[in-house]
């Protein structure tokens, strides 16, 4: 065996990358190459913006001023609201809720609508069951879907984050369910059941690998929709309700003042569209490198 010291680090990187999983090989690449950097940077940095929003601000997205519908200054980067709020306070505090709510919803959607696709492993019949309910999902678009939901609960952040997770099960049922369907008929498939392996295992070794580069990059795409599915219902006063903040909310109000303070919606689309451009870099960068392999 070689001597650990002598191996040069060209030889050793390819060492290194073999002995991690080739899937999360693929993932990290898509992250070193210029959009997967680009998008994972804007992310980082809102995140971590949104996060220390509490220890910049301690004095909350509610506190009031002295001035009222001003545009941007030195001392209130996006301008103030109707209630003399600094806008740039509480658009970073919005973020926190669009993120928690994108965060949380779309890779919950994308597990369960894998489970769900999946679901053919036990019974073909279930399986199909499931698809036509996953037909009917479909047929609702996801601001129907969310005032469907909220007619039934009430508008906030259940019913956004309920109407995020059920609009992403369809795209991810199918994805899981063409994966289980296609690999059924290899080769090493009917090999694999000729000498007993069982449809579980099956399922784990060959099946959710092959569909998890798909179900990934959908998911990233999913993040994009969920940023946009909030900030329409919330447009339309269905979502969070004021004085919390999220980026639609501010829209909303900002949209009522235009004529008077039209910088009023400025900051909040520009952390809107950030959010957007970040996750769409990301969802391109490792769709491309999932079609490389």
């Amino acid at each position: 065996m070689a001597d650990p010291q002598l191996v040069p680090p060209d030889v050793a990187l390819p060492e290194a990358r073999r002995r991690l999983n080739p899937t999360l090989v693929r993932y990290l690449t898509a992250l070193r190459t210029p959009k997967g950097v680009v998008g994972l940077s804007i992310l980082l940095l809102m995140g971590l913006a949104a996060l220390l929003a509490p220890v910049l601000f301690p004095g909350g997205y509610d506190q009031q001023g002295p001035e009222a519908l001003t545009g941007m200054s030195a001392k209130h980067i996006f301008g103030v609201d109707e209630f003399g709020r600094d806008i740039f306070v509480r658009s970073l505090y919005g973020l926190r809720i669009d993120l928690s709510l994108i965060l949380t919803a779309v890779p919950l959607s994308m597990a369960v609508g894998t489970l769900l696709g999946l679901s053919g492993v036990i019974s073909e019949r279930l399986g199909a069951a499931v698809q036509r309910l996953l037909d009917v999902i479909i047929g609702f678009p996801g601001l129907i879907l969310g005032i469907c939901l909220v007619a039934i609960l009430q508008p906030g952040w259940p019913a956004l984050f309920l109407t995020i997770l059920i609009s992403g099960l369809p795209t991810a049922g199918r994805l899981a369910r063409g994966a289980w369907l296609t690999q059924q008929s290899r080769e090493y498939v009917l090999a694999a059941r000729v000498l007993g392996v069982s449809r579980w295992q099956l399922l784990v070794r060959h099946v959710l690998p092959n569909a998890m580069d798909a179900i990934v990059v959908n998911g990233a795409v999913w993040m994009v929709v969920g940023v946009y599915i909030e900030a329409g219902l919330s447009i339309v006063g269905l979502g969070v309700q004021p004085p919390t903040p999220s980026l639609g909310v501010l829209l909303n109000n900002g949209l009522r003042f235009v004529t008077q303070a039209p910088t009023y919606i400025v900051g909040p689309a520009l952390l809107l569209l950030l959010v957007s451009v970040g996750f769409s870099l990301l969802s391109d960068a490792l769709n491309e490198a999932v079609n490389r392999r």
